[in-house]
């Protein structure tokens, strides 16, 4: 007989079978993803909408700053970022300050040698990420030509030698931290790269495919989750003493991949997922200083120190604008000073968009309002009791997950 009137051969049949369910399967687990990716375009849609309707009432007597806190370069390691990549990254965002935080190494000294000072609009800072001996982390600013030492001292040592050089120890993925009990100055409560790493990363690769190359920020925002154990730390200790929280960006620039590159830099192809234009639009530190005050490093220092800052997500839609004071008969204070308890004294958290107000006394609920419907929102509550209060304002009209998400957490205002 011959072969060919037999018919097709079973084994090719069912390879072809195999190769088309694999095929079929492919595609629909696609389906998600692009609907994932029409609903990031739709929330794009409505921070655009929020944005034209903001309203900024203006905090007199004070001035706003933005930047980020938390950068490295290559010069540290771990990163591939160069100067220029980020001089260009700051001055495109319009950011007024960074704060660097160069890995230490043993044969020079990062801190001085990282950017230190104003290059086009924006200040640099030079800092340091340092360990101790307890295997603590902190940001060291400014940074030491001993950082690579002070591996070898224990915490407690450590914070003492910082606050006598009027150095700030912030700590620094706090998930990790072992001596809560020691005096450092703030809490990275929240961190980008910690964030990053709570990706499922099935999901994150379709995201990337779909949705990144359109709306990269929101790819990354669409994951965003309320630091919940890190903020009941920080409010635990913010009920006993002065301390301040920050968000971090612990940029690096160095996810992705690239062909056809030289040890130079050159690269003919080359996808970065997180390079810092786009890392430094997610979350941001806001600070305000008084209009009598330049906008110097020791100015900004101090009002890091001093808590007079708040956290911006500002991929959601601008925080410029926001402010959180008190005021009593004849008086006004800011977020990080400390308030004497008197009669009528009164806190006023303000947003330049309508939005839900939440705030907290050491670290409980103590009031929430309704989204107010208003293009721009004030709320105002009494305060009758001493305690740390500090105040979350939420998107709802984001939809989910920014129900559940901050768009600005606010450093505290102490009643004594």
């Amino acid at each position: 007989m011959n072969p060919s009137e037999t018919g097709p051969d079973p084994k090719v049949k069912t390879l072809k079978t195999i190769l088309v369910a694999i095929i079929a399967i492919i595609l629909l687990v696609q389906i998600p993803f692009i609907y994932r990716r029409y609903r990031t375009g739709n929330l794009a849609d409505k921070i655009a909408e929020l944005q034209s309707q903001r309203t900024v009432r203006e905090n007199e007597g004070l001035n706003e700053y933005k930047g980020i806190i938390h950068a490295h370069t290559n010069l540290g390691g771990h990163s591939t970022g160069s100067f220029d990549e980020l001089i260009a990254a700051a001055n495109a965002n319009g950011l007024d300050f960074v704060l660097m935080t160069e890995h230490y190494s043993e044969s020079y000294d990062t801190s001085a040698l990282t950017l230190n000072g104003v290059y086009g609009q924006t200040l640099f800072v030079g800092g340091n990420e340092i360990d101790t001996a307890d295997s603590d982390r902190f940001l060291m600013i400014p940074g030491s030509h001993e950082a690579a030492t002070l591996r070898n001292v224990p915490t407690n040592a450590v914070l003492e030698k910082l606050h006598s050089e009027n150095r700030l120890a912030f700590v620094t993925y706090p998930e990790k931290l072992k001596s809560w009990d020691a005096n450092f100055d703030g809490i990275e409560i929240f961190s980008l790269h910690t964030n990053a790493k709570t990706i499922n990363p099935f999901t994150g690769l379709f995201d990337v495919i779909w949705s990144f190359p359109a709306y990269p920020e929101l790819t990354f925002a669409r994951y965003f989750k309320r630091p919940d154990t890190n903020l009941q730390k920080f409010d635990e200790i913010a009920a006993r003493r002065k301390l301040s929280l920050f968000a971090g960006t612990d940029g690096h620039s160095n996810i992705g991949f690239h062909f056809f590159g030289d040890d130079a830099g050159n690269k003919l192809i080359n996808f970065k997922i997180d390079d810092y234009e786009t890392i430094f639009r997610l979350a941001r530190a806001h600070i305000i200083i008084e209009k009598d005050k330049p906008m110097t490093r020791e100015n900004l220092i101090d009002a890091l120190k001093y808590g007079r800052s708040f956290i911006g997500f500002d991929v959601l839609g601008d925080t410029t604008g926001f402010s959180f004071t008190a005021s009593g008969p004849q008086s006004n204070w800011q977020m990080g000073d400390e308030v004497p308890l008197s009669l009528d004294l009164k806190l006023t958290a303000s947003a330049p968009l309508s939005a839900r107000f939440v705030f907290y006394k050491n670290g409980e609920v103590v009031a929430e309002s309704s989204e107010s419907g208003e293009i721009a929102s004030t709320q105002q509550i009494g305060i009758t009791e001493s305690g740390t209060y500090r105040v979350e304002v939420y998107l709802d009209q984001l939809g989910s997950p920014f129900d559940k998400m901050p768009w600005i957490i606010s450093n505290p205002i102490y009643v004594r």
